[in-house]
């Protein structure tokens, strides 16, 4: 029998990449996917908090990833995106290096995040999903935002 694409057995996913790895954000988080634009910095905000931007009327913290996983900076080319993310009573935008594809993930096919994770925190991550010789690390939206 088999899994029909979009099936309530499987998750929408947008696919991203920082560096060379490739994260994923359930669709139903994804506000907008947007290119780089002018940012303000607030003094006083954590480091990886690049400021705010004004999306469609609405001031919106613009978080850098690289910087909240601890990598190296980067300079902003024409494949920097801000994914715009709504969840709970949040909404913010995280700068990423590329936004790559969107994907139907088999539920199932998630994995808990192994323990010992190179790079980023496990404490981000939501688990990992391998589809062919893909990785997918499904990223923890909250604790992305959560101030320690």
């Amino acid at each position: 029998m088999s899994v029909s694409v979009g099936s309530i057995n499987d998750v929408k996913v947008i696919i991203f990449q920082i560096q060379s790895e490739e994260y994923a954000i359930p669709v139903e988080f994804i506000q907008s996917i947007e290119r780089m634009q002018p940012i303000t910095r607030i003094p006083g905000t954590e480091p990886y908090i690049k400021g705010v931007m004004n999306l469609r009327g609405l001031i919106t913290p613009i978080v850098d990833l690289r910087a909240r996983f601890s990598l190296e900076e980067r300079d902003f080319d024409d494949s920097t995106r801000i994914l715009v993310i709504s969840k709970d009573t949040m909404s913010f935008g995280m700068i990423v290096d590329g936004a790559n594809d969107v994907l139907d993930l088999p539920k199932d096919k998630i994995e808990p995040t192994p323990e010992v994770v190179g790079g980023v925190q496990a404490e981000y991550l939501d688990g990992v999903i391998k589809i062919g010789e893909r990785l997918f690390t499904l990223l923890n939206l909250s604790k992305i935002m959560e101030t320690k």
